[in-house]
Formats: structure tokens, sequence, C-alpha cells
């Protein structure tokens, strides 16, 4: 039995088939990427890497090796059977097919969709996508093999020659000048990744498992590398152009062959080749307006019913209102399945980021994907399709060299495959460590001590009406510390109130993982002992920054709050997670603000108001990802919704608590992208408080805006301390059309300025319960002047307010018009404001 194994073994080894090789252009003796390379008369077949390299193995006997590519004679080579060969091919264009073309001299004619056989093709790839997608299958999987490079490009010899690169010459590399990143790179990043993803149509599934993933690590305190991974990877996205829409960088740029393509595209049918089969038809492409979103370049349609993409080569127009983006290529190559329909086989992504477009330094990098072992209809075990979206596979973060150089699909380039030991000598040289030191001061306002690092700096200095010139130094610990404890202090005095502020934190993490990392689980304690103005709520800005000094109108209602703390907070690999809260909070008046109450019919001081409160929060963001920062983490804001539900309960009578209330909040979140008409983020929130006698303070203190920054979760032209509500709900809009309607201005298209469009929304209202006006014993909302009222209900009616603005001025800037539609009667309250801020996008 054991010698019938055996032999069968030996059977089945001996008709294993290997070829390797190069592909070559005939003419130049260039190296052709994406050549497809398969066993005659099988569906057995590889595509060529980016060094016409391939490697194609079956169990078989075959004996012709077929190699075929757009615009090149298809070659059939004699190989030998159940052996590992060598083979190397050379390629010659098609000369015949050339005229194919008819080209005519004369007027040249009005372009148009009617009757353009061009467009009745690409009509037809619309009607059969469907068909022609991975979601046609009701199963399906494969294996994905992607790498990124990044390196700095379009160096000149004074950058090379800089005394830093003395020693690492070698790290630089050299390509012809016509290639896009210019003639000398230098590598700053490479990432590499593994897997194995899973599809099931019915209910949906797309899991992809990361057995292996290996990427340039740079010292944790001037780099967060997790962070610059994901980063990365959103500017780097799969591109199906098979979707209405791709998204590109932080856009979204419509497919040439979306549902309405020919309304903003010209088609043309530049070529027809016959020598392949099935038989091709190469469809160029171009915008109608070169600064829309939109793509250009060439599509390669199977003539055989399918009417599938076989190959396809993308490109951005020069005059694209895309900012920093140099020069742009993707190319897209598909092959045949068993049951002929064709599926995306390789994909290379190549972007150069500029912030001069037509000269200078520059980043440019290139993400390549491989996939390969596909198979269709062959379900698999629940389980294999159950649990989150992305997984990582024990120690996949651990694979040794001995196991890339196995499973790789291609090979590493000389320069590549350097790459990693070069960038971790690179960052033992001095000069290397005091830029990077620099750039983290810049950049994340931090300058590192070892294990601790002290700021942000743009809070060392402002000023306010109360404290008069403030000053601040503060820090935090490193994970050079501890990766388990980590604490967090500031000092600040005014130099008008003669006051010490402060504030101490300490955080466990339970995890072993930076408290910044994604999944967070941790628990912190906290005391703070500093100002606040009432319903100042910012977004990822301290409050003691700088530029925030500056307001309009009266800015002297503040508090001191005495703040005691205590979160636990748990996420999960699934994007929900749970934070569980108590807070001990005293509140005093500053400024002009007080808090007095009629009892006994005559007003009364009160000095603070006292609570004591237990939290809970539920947050769910699928599929969510973000760039962590040193002081947070800033969501990369995509299409899914995010859901988050607060829960606070005020506690009466413990530890010196003076109110009973129960406060829950809800809210949610999404980006609607429209397309060629840009894209509209959406935030509604809804908001009720249960309970008799809340004062003012403890109520819903309406988001202001007095700062002459445009805030896009304020009411920017709503006073501080205006409106208070028990119960509300809000709707805010904001729509950037990204140059749809500027791009058709012939001087503005120049410009590349970008319309953007805002609506919010707040209707609310106090109970009579907690209205001040029915309750003496409930503090007095404060008045603004004499007897002239300051803080209002929204009892009557919504509050309003829209805008209407320029982005991309500068490529940073947005300015907004802001009018307020209501409630323009209240003292101080504008009805008109010009509000700008500060926004780098592509």
């Amino acid at each position: 039995m054991l010698a019938v194994a055996f032999s069968l073994c030996l059977s089945a080894k001996a008709q294993t088939t290997t070829v390797n090789g190069t592909v070559t252009d005939g003419k130049t003796h260039e190296a052709l990427s994406y050549v497809t390379v398969s066993f005659a008369g099988s569906t057995k077949g590889i595509s060529t890497n980016d060094a016409g390299k391939f490697s194609l193995s079956a169990n078989g006997s075959f004996t012709q090796l077929k190699i075929s590519f757009v615009g090149y004679k298809t070659v059939y080579k004699t190989i030998l059977p159940g052996a590992t060969q060598t083979v190397n091919i050379t390629l010659y264009e098609d000369k015949q097919l050339l005229n194919e073309v008819v080209v005519t001299a004369g007027k040249k004619a009005k372009y148009r969709n009617k009757g353009n056989p061009a467009v009745e093709l690409i009509r037809k790839v619309i009607a059969h996508k469907d068909q022609n997608r991975l979601e046609n299958f009701n199963y399906a999987e494969y294996r994905q093999y992607e790498r990124m490079n990044f390196y700095l490009s379009n160096l000149s010899d004074k950058f090379r020659n800089k005394r830093l690169f003395k020693n690492y010459q070698f790290m630089f590399q050299q390509q012809d000048s016509t290639e896009i990143g210019g003639k000398t790179l230098l590598p700053v990043y490479m990432e590499e990744k593994l897997s194995k993803t899973y599809y099931r149509k019915a209910p949906y599934t797309k899991k992809q498992i990361i057995e292996g993933s290996k990427q340039v690590k740079y010292d944790a305190k001037y780099v967060d590398n997790q962070g610059l991974a994901a980063y990365f990877n959103r500017l780097y996205q799969d591109i199906n152009i098979y979707d209405n829409n791709i998204s590109l960088v932080t856009n979204q740029l419509l497919s040439p062959i979306a549902n309405h393509s020919p309304e903003f595209y010209k088609f043309f049918i530049t070529d027809t080749l016959k020598d392949q089969q099935p038989w091709l038809v190469e469809l160029s492409f171009t915008p109608r307006n070169t600064t829309d979103l939109l793509f250009e370049g060439k599509l390669y349609v199977t003539l055989d019913g399918n009417y599938a993409v076989e190959h396809a080569v993308l490109r951005v127009n020069k005059n694209i209102n895309l900012n920093f983006v140099r020069q742009m290529q993707a190319t897209l190559a598909f092959e045949k399945t068993a049951n002929s329909k064709y599926r995306l086989s390789q994909s290379d992504l190549k972007m150069e980021f500029g912030i001069n477009k037509n000269r200078g330094g520059g980043i440019y990098g290139e993400r390549k994907v491989i996939l390969d072992s596909f198979a269709v209809n062959t379900p698999r075990p629940k389980e294999v399709y159950d649990g989150p979206a992305l997984v990582y596979a024990t120690h996949a973060d651990d694979k040794n060299d001995k196991y890339w150089t196995a499973s790789r699909p291609d090979t590493l380039s000389k320069a590549e495959a350097g790459v990693y030991k070069n960038i971790d000598s690179l960052q033992t040289i001095p000069s290397f460590k005091r830029t990077a030191d620099l750039v983290t001061l810049f950049v994340a306002g931090y300058k590192n001590v070892g294990p601790f690092e002290i700021g942000p700096v743009n809070t060392f200095y402002s000023f306010n009406p109360v404290e008069g010139f403030r000053g601040r130094l503060g820090g935090r610990s490193t994970p050079e510390f501890s990766k388990r404890y980590y604490f967090e202090t500031y000092g600040a005095y005014g130099t008008r109130d003669q006051q010490f502020k402060y504030f101490l934190s300490s955080s466990y993490s339970l995890n072993n993982k930076s408290i910044y990392a994604f999944p967070q689980s941790y628990i912190r304690a906290s005391y703070q002992h500093d100002t606040k103005i009432p319903g100042q709520e910012l977004q990822f800005v301290q409050e003691d920054n700088f530029l925030l000094s500056f307001k309009r109108g009266d800015n002297d209602i503040w508090l001191y709050n005495n703040i005691f703390r205590l979160d636990y907070v748990h996420e999960f690999e699934t994007h929900f997670s749970y934070k569980f809260g108590f807070k001990k909070w005293d509140q005093s008046p500053a400024g002009s603000l007080y808090f007095r109450d009629l009892e006994n019919n005559r007003l009364s001081n009160v000095s603070t108001v006292h609570t004591t409160e237990l939290g809970l929060e539920l947050r769910y963001a699928p599929h969510e990802r973000f760039y962590q920062g040193k002081l947070y983490r800033t969501p990369i804001i995509d299409s899914y919704p995010i859901f988050t539900l607060r829960y606070n309960q005020g506690l009466k009578g413990f530890l010196g608590g003076d109110y009973n209330y129960s406060n829950i909040t809800g809210n949610i979140s999404k980006r609607f992208y429209l397309s060629q008409l840009g894209y509209t983020d959406v935030v509604a929130e809804g908001n009720y408080i249960a309970g008799n006698g809340i004062p003012f303070p403890l109520l819903d203190i309406h988001r202001a805006n007095q700062s002459y920054s445009f805030q896009l979760q304020s009411y920017n032209l709503m006073n501080f301390l205006e409106f208070v509500s028990d119960h509300y709900a809000s709707v805010n809009l904001d729509h950037n059309f990204n140059g749809f309607f500027f791009n058709k201005v012939p001087l503005l298209k120049k410009l590349k300025w970008r319309e953007v469009l805002d609506v919010k929304a707040l209707w609310g209202g106090v109970r009579s319960q907690n209205n001040p006006a029915n309750d003496p014993s409930l503090l007095r909302f404060p008045l603004n002047g004499v007897n002239s009222a300051g803080t209002y209900t929204l009892n009557n009616g919504p509050y309003v307010e829209g805008s209407v603005g320029v982005s991309n001025i500068f490529k940073f800037l947005r300015v907004d018009l802001v009018k307020r539609f209501t409630y323009l009667s209240n003292p101080g309250a504008p009805e008109w404001g010009v509000r700008a801020m500060v926004k780098l996008d592509f």
C-alpha cells in the first residue's frame, strides 16, 4: 500500500511542469509587465511582474506556452512537459493591427454620443457589468499579495550630495527620467501583506485574513507606524473599475464604465486586436472637462459576448482639480476563469505628490497587488465567514525572510530587497535623529526628552478676558517610560485672575498596547482645575490654542471647573466600543457669569454647582480607520456611518452631588458621496434630559463659536451660553461640490477653487419644571447687561444658520459667508459673518 502511494506521489511530481523566464520588447529590449503567460489550451496562467519576470507552475503534461499582450503578436513556445525550465520570450509589435484604425483628414467633426460606435460599445460594457463583477459569484476566494513602496522623488544632485547621505549613497535609486518620480529616488517606506480573502454573496460577507505583514518601522517616538500604514492604505485603495465611483486619495473619481459615464467622457475606438482570443477592442477615453474628477486612458474590451475589461490603463489629466498629485497611473490586468469570466489578476497604482505640481522634490508611491489561487462557488464552513471583515492571523507580523521569499508571487528587485535594512541603518545617524526631532516638534507640537515629551507648543501662550495672559507648560510620558502606564500633566497661570490651573492624568493599558493604539483598552483617572467657556466644544484642537484667543463680541462668560474622572474604555476589533465613566464635577462662575437664585423672593448668589455622575457610552464605527496623532486619533472619514449613544446619570447625595437627572444623547454621522457633485457630511443628534429642578449649567449648553474660525460642528454665529435646552434635535449638513461648477468657468477653473455649502438647524426647548421663570429655586439665566436677557430657550422655533463658501484657496484655505436666519432680535446676535478655516485636502 505504501509502495502504491509512493509511486503515485512520484507520478504526480513528474507531471508538474514549471517554466521561469523574462518577457522583453523586441525593439527596445525593455522588460514588459502584465504580459499574460499561460499553458496553451488551459486556464493556467500568470502575468509578468514589473521586471518582466514570471514563474508558472501546474500539474499536467503541458507542451506549449502561450504569451500574449495587448498590441503585440501572440507567441507560442514549445516546452518540456513535467520539467522545470527557463524560457525567455521576445515580443514584437503587431504592425498590422494599427491598420485597423482609420484616420481621415479635414474638418474635425463635432463629438457626439448618438451614432458613435465607441459609445455603443461602452454601453454594452456597462450593461454587462454585473455579470463580470466578483459579486456575480455565490462564493469566491483568492490569495492576495500587496506591496507599497514610497520614495522621495525628483531629487536633485544637491540633495543627494548632502552630508547626511555621505555614507549612504547606495540607498538612492536611479531610473529613466521619463518615469513617474523622476530620475533619482530615495526609498522611505515599504510594506508587504499576504492574505486570503473569502467572499460570500448571501448573506453578504467579504473577509480578509492577513497571514503575513511586514513594514518599515520608524522609531515610535517620531512616527506612529500603525497610523502611517493606515493613512497610506487610505490614499492607495483597491481600484474596482466596475464600481461607479473609484476612490483615489481622499476623493472619488467617476469610473469610465459608470452607468452615466458617456455623459462625462468622450470615447474613441483606437484599435482592434484580432490576434487575441477573444478579439479585443482598444477603447480610449478622455474627460469632456479636463478639470473634473475624471480619468483618462484606455480600456481593452473583449468581443466574446462578455464585453469584459481585459486590461485597463487609467491616468488623470494634468488640469484635474486634484491637489498635490503630479502624476497618476493605474494599470489593471484581468484573467479568464474556468467559467469564461474575467477576474482581476494584477493592479499597479503609481502616484507622485508635490507641493508644486511641475517641479521640485516630491513623494512617489506605488501599490502593487497580485491575486492568484482564485476559486469560485466552493462554499466554506460558516466559521470561515464569521467575525470581522479584517483579521490578522496570529504572528502575522513575525514572518521571517524565508517565509517571504517562498510566499511572494514575484521577486523583489535588489533595491527593494534592501529597503528594510537600509532605513534601519539610516535611523542610527545622529543628523537623521535631529531632523526627525525637529519635524515632530513642528508637526505634532511635542519635544521629546526620552521617557517624557513636552508640549503641545501651541498652548504655551494664549490670552482671554478672564485670565489675561495665560502661560502653560505640560507634557506626557512616552512608551519609553512604560508600555502600560501613561501620565499626562500641565500647569497654567493667568496674569489677570492670578490663579494657577493644573491637570493630572494617569492611565493603565489593559492589553499591553499603547492607550492610543487601536483597539484601545485602558483605565484612566484624572483631575483638572481649569477654566472653560460654557458651550465651547472643539474638535481636535486644544482650547488653549493661541489662534483661538481672538474672538468676536463679549467673551467674559467663563467657568472654573474642578473635575475628577475615572474612565474605563474598551474597543473591539469590530469597531464597537464602550466606555464606563465616573465624574465628580464642581462648577463656579468666572468673569461676568454668576449663579443666582430667587429663594425667599430675593436674589442670592450660589458659589458652586456640585454634580456626581455615572456615565456609559456605546459607539459603533464599522470599518473605521484613523491616523493616530500625538494628541488624539483623527478619523479618516469614509462612507460608513458612525453611531454613538451616551447616557449620564446624576446622583444626588452621593459624594456631594446635588442633583438627580438622566441625560441621554444619540448621534449619527455619515458621509454621502454624490459622484461628480461631490459629497455631503451629515450629522444628526438628539438629546433628552429627564428630571426636575435642573439648573442651567447642567442643561445642554449648545455649541457656540465666537472665534473667527469656521467650525463644522459648532454654531458659528451663536454666542456663548446664548441657548440652553433640556431636549433638542439637530441636523448639520456640509456639502463640498469639489469644483463641479467652478470647473466650468474659464477663470475659476485655473484657480482650482471649490464650492461649499453648509446648513445647521437646531430644535429644542426647556420644559417648565426646569425653567427658572417657573421655579424661584433654580439658578437664574444670566443677563446680558442691565435687565437684558443673555441666555434663552429654543421654545420659539429652531435656530438656523447657513453658509456658502469657497474652499481650496491656495490649496489650504476655506472662507465662508455665514448668515443667521432666526433669533436675530437677541442682543448681540450677528446676522452675517465671515469665517475661515485651514483645511489641507487633495
